[in-house]
């Protein structure tokens, strides 16, 4: 939903339609999630547990479980072949072509070659599960350039020490010896980021990177993650519950429930003028010290069992303002601007009007109030 028309779409997820077959019968998981990045943007996926944020990410990445059953969609992902090595840049290169593939149809030992870890890499939530604790840090950051660019053991050694101090992490080459439990959390988790970047990826998926870390190390990361960025010019997507992390981080939002992508708009669109009542819900969810209420506001019932489908909008049973329709048919996405759109009932123009909870609309006065005083755009 770029309007900066510089700039290349490389990712491009079209209607995806994935199901999982288990014990207790087919979860239908993704029902026709649209995504698009472009170029050096960040864009957010939020929602609660269970709405298909990571599946639709390790969908892109071509690491589906096996009991997934892709029923429809495309995933393109267009590159320039970094044929020069690890350290090759695309734009210097005049020559340098735009290639694209579905990832949807290439087979795991192409994706395995060309995309994960090289192109597109992914930092999850809880670094401990995904280092090896039996092999030293300096070993898993440079088995990756090795595996995919053939590089000598001692460069790739160079590399992975200047990794580590890229990343913040003090006497780098102590570091290179030690095995993750030997580690912080933060420091864990910057060793994770510190892989991912060891192959100069394009695309940096972050699954939930501060779930684990406590408040002051979770600022970091996200700096840290936004400073690679800039300097690398490379694209992130954060998969997220957490809207205080969206609104640190984000150019575009794309917000999740059960399966769907129920909004999409740009960081001041979802949090200045939201048009979906579960956009609606999360924001009022969001701990707010600038108010007299010291209850904090829940979503009311739970996420849908996807095991037993139901008619029109899955989010009907726990909206408020739910309409007749709502349970006869699922309302399409509605255009708000031309990167703002919803898929609530709510915005058909047969509709009535329906204003924001009043108590939100109070939340966000205040938080325009204070973006204002920081002087920044959230």
């Amino acid at each position: 939903m770029s309007e900066d028309k510089k700039k290349e779409k490389i990712l491009d997820v079209k209607d995806l339609d994935i199901t999982f077959k288990t014990t207790a019968g087919d979860v239908h998981a993704i029902r026709g999630v649209n995504i698009d990045l472009y170029q050096g943007e960040t864009v957010a996926i939020v929602g609660e547990s269970g709405s298909g944020k990571s599946v639709t990410m390790r969908a892109a990445m071509g690491i589906l479980a096996k009991n997934a059953t892709v029923n429809s969609g495309q995933i393109i992902y267009r590159y320039r072949d970094n044929k020069g090595g690890i350290d090759y840049n695309p734009d210097e290169d005049k020559t340098a072509t735009w290639k694209e593939a579905d990832i949807l149809k290439m087979d795991k030992k192409w994706i395995r070659k060309h995309i994960n870890g090289r192109r597109m890499a992914m930092v999850f939530q809880d670094p401990m599960t995904s280092l090896d604790p039996t092999m030293t840090i300096g070993k898993q950051i440079i088995e990756g350039m090795i595996w995919h660019y053939k590089i000598d053991k001692k460069d790739a050694r160079k590399r992975a020490i200047e990794l580590l101090k890229e990343v913040g992490i003090e006497d780098a080459e102590k570091r290179m010896k030690q095995y993750p439990h030997q580690l912080s959390g933060g420091m864990r988790q910057r060793v994770v980021i510190a892989i991912a970047l060891s192959c100069n990826p394009d695309l940096l998926i972050c699954d939930e990177p501060t779930t684990a870390l406590d408040v002051n190390i979770q600022a970091k990361i996200l700096e840290l993650i936004k400073k690679v960025q800039k300097e690398r010019g490379i694209a992130v997507i954060y998969i997220t519950h957490d809207l205080g992390v969206v609104a640190k981080v984000a150019d575009y939002v794309n917000v999740m429930y059960a399966g769907k992508i129920v909004e999409v708009g740009n960081i001041n669109e979802i949090f200045y003028d939201p048009k979906h009542p579960y956009t609606w819900g999360l924001l009022s969810a969001m701990p707010d010290l600038g108010t007299d209420d010291d209850r904090l506001y829940t979503i009311p019932g739970s996420p849908p069992n996807l095991l037993h489908e139901k008619n029109g909008d899955a989010f009907a049973p726990r909206n408020a303002y739910a309409l007749e329709i709502d349970d006869k048919l699922e309302p399409p996405m509605f255009k708000v601007t031309d990167t703002h759109f919803a898929a609530t009932w709510l915005l058909d123009k047969r509709a009535p009007k329906v204003d924001m909870p009043h108590e939100l609309k109070a939340r966000i006065e205040r938080m325009k109030k204070e973006a204002q005083a920081n002087g920044s755009k959230l």
